[in-house]
C-alpha cells in the first residue's frame, strides 16, 4: 500500500502541454513526473485531449500518438462505467456541473483519488472525499 496521494487530472491541465503559456506548461509537465503522487485519468480525458490536439492545436497524428503515449506512461487510465455515468447524473443535478465535468468528477471519485486537478472547476470544493484543486493556483494540490 502506498502513502502517496492519488490525483485525478482533468483534460484542461494536460492541454497546457500544447500551450504557449510556459509557466502553466511547466506545471503540467511537472505533474506528469511528480513522484509524490499516483496519477489517474479516464479514457474520456485522453479522448478530449486528442480531440483538442487535432482540431484546435492542429497536431499531426504522429505528434498526438507521442502525447497519448506520454499520458499512458504517466497515468493510470480507467474506463468509464455505467455506475460512473449514474453518479455523474447525480453530480450534475446536485452541483450543477456540466455533463462531461460531472463524468470526470465521478471517475475521479471511483478511482479513489483524493484530489481532482482542474483549472475549470471550483477550487477547494469537496465532493465526498474528493477535493478539487487548481494546480495553477497558490496551494500545493497533492501535499
Amino acid at each position: 500500500m502506498t502513502d502517496k496521494a492519488r490525483v485525478f487530472i482533468d483534460t484542461n491541465v494536460f492541454l497546457y502541454l500544447l500551450s504557449a503559456d510556459a509557466a502553466k506548461a511547466d506545471i503540467a509537465e511537472a505533474l506528469l513526473t511528480d513522484a509524490s503522487c499516483v496519477r489517474a485519468v479516464s479514457v474520456q480525458v485522453v479522448n478530449e485531449f486528442v480531440n483538442v490536439a487535432r482540431n484546435k492545436a492542429r497536431l499531426d497524428w504522429s505528434e498526438i500518438r507521442e502525447y497519448v503515449a506520454l499520458l499512458r506512461d504517466a497515468c493510470e487510465i480507467a474506463t468509464v462505467t455505467d455506475q460512473e455515468q449514474d453518479m455523474a447524473l447525480e453530480i450534475a443535478e446536485r452541483y450543477r456541473y456540466r455533463w462531461f465535468d460531472s463524468l470526470i468528477i465521478a471517475s475521479a471519485i471511483t478511482s479513489g483519488a483524493s484530489f481532482l486537478l482542474s483549472e475549470d472547476l471550483h477550487d477547494g470544493q469537496a465532493i465526498g472525499d474528493l477535493v478539487i484543486r487548481n494546480p495553477f493556483g497558490e496551494a500545493t494540490p497533492v501535499s
